[in-house]
């Protein structure tokens, strides 16, 4: 380690910070460039589902904020989800983008691998220097000055390339997963849809039953016209609903002492959340395969309990009293788009209550109808479990091997 550079941030790497684009300018048009914002940013990733957007034609006067590929970002208020740092490298799928002010940008150099670089900022170092330096109680918030005062040693930039290959290897294989997963809920949220919001399910001629003219009866209760047989339910009815209530905090730790604790949605990751608090006081619990269910905001937002684990107020656990959790799953599914489109209407869902959870109503199938699409949706769920699982340990595999690589520990041969 002799040859290693002791160094800061700010000596081997661009930081810069975005524009301060007003929101009155904003397009909303999905043919224009994307704004990044602190919010985009998940843990390692990005999140463009709530994406702002500027006029094209405007681009070219914010050349200097225009995003590359491999270009890391970096929030800088409220810069944690959970126990996650909010950062992301930016892939060509992110492109065209700009970047918004109080977000970081951050850029390789001849000595520092643009590669290497997401892992130095990825590193458990990087995490608990910017945990020990973010200010603020209303919004938490990092400086430019301090990240670019953040101690570093590099090895060479010929060893810094092959630390960023295996771990970029481990991380392709995550990525990968994820889109297979993303496609596999992507195809049966539209059965879903189609079966079961457009009624368009297969009759007993294997014709779509609405479209070719199935039988429809109103529906008093749903207030609109559901095939014949149907029936309408509240949520109460088909699903065993365990609202979360939060232990004493004197109770919480971190050191693994009790019962697995989840408070809300800060804890979810892609499908299973992340563990980073226990209670040796546990109250409400959910079981293992459980779906968790975000009551406060934002509502609707759903993980599945790998464990059996304590849940707080943010938090429902729900499982079908018919063994048809696929069903109840993408049943939950539907009703956050109902939330989220109220959100965006102006009504915003801050929380929801119990009994407003209970007596969510939906129109309710046949039992053959229900158990056919049940049994698909088990095949996909299974198969999505399954890389979700190995993505975990994938995970820690990653997070394992990341210290000792960028310590000298470990080396690459």
């Amino acid at each position: 380690m002799n040859n290693w550079l002791e160094t800061t941030l700010g000596k081997v790497a661009q930081v810069s910070t975005g524009y301060p684009f007003k929101s009155e300018f904003y397009s909303y048009d999905n043919q224009d460039i994307r704004l990044l914002r602190g919010d985009n940013i998940s843990q390692g990733s990005m999140n463009w589902d709530d994406a702002k957007t500027w006029p094209i034609t405007q681009s070219e006067d914010f050349k200097e904020y225009q995003l590359e590929e491999e270009d890391v970002v970096l929030a800088m208020d409220r810069p944690w989800i959970g126990a996650g740092l909010k950062y992301s490298k930016i892939h060509k799928i992110d492109l065209p983008a700009l970047l918004v002010q109080r977000t970081a940008r951050l850029r390789g150099s001849d000595k520092l691998d643009s590669g290497y670089l997401k892992y130095v900022i990825g590193s458990p170092w990087f995490s608990s220097y910017i945990k020990r330096i973010t200010t603020g109680s209303l919004v938490p918030h990092i400086s430019l000055k301090q990240i670019r005062e953040f101690p570093l040693s590099l090895p060479p930039v010929d060893e810094q390339k092959k630390v960023a290959k295996v771990l970029g290897t481990i991380e392709e294989k995550i990525e990968l997963n994820n889109r297979i997963n993303a496609k596999l809920e992507a195809m049966a949220k539209t059965l879903y849809d189609y079966w079961f919001v457009q009624f368009d399910f297969q009759d007993v001629n294997g014709k779509p039953y609405k479209t070719s003219g199935g039988k429809m009866v109103y529906n008093p209760t749903l207030k609109r016209e559901i095939p014949e047989e149907w029936n309408d339910k509240t949520l109460s009815q088909i699903a065993n609903i365990t609202m979360g209530q939060s232990p004493e905090g004197s109770s919480y730790n971190e050191e693994g002492v009790g019962t697995i604790f989840y408070q809300g949605s800060t804890d979810f990751g892609w499908l299973f959340p992340l563990t980073r608090q226990y209670t040796t006081a546990p109250s409400r619990m959910a079981k293992k395969g459980d779906i968790l269910l975000s009551v406060r905001a934002p509502v609707g937002d759903m993980n599945i309990a790998n464990t059996d684990c304590c849940i707080g107020r943010g938090l429902a656990a729900l499982n079908s009293k018919t063994g048809s959790d696929g069903f109840l799953f993408y049943v939950m599914k539907y009703f956050k788009q109902i939330f989220d489109r109220r959100n965006s209407e102006g009504t915003t869902f801050g929380s929801i209550t119990k009994n407003d959870l209970h007596s969510l109503t939906l129109a309710y199938p046949t039992a053959d109808l229900l158990k056919k699409y049940d049994d698909v949706v088990t095949n996909y769920n299974k198969m999505i479990f399954e890389r979700s699982l190995e993505n975990r340990e994938l995970i820690s595999l990653r997070d394992w091997l990341l210290p000792m690589l960028m310590n000298g520990q470990v080396t690459v041969t």
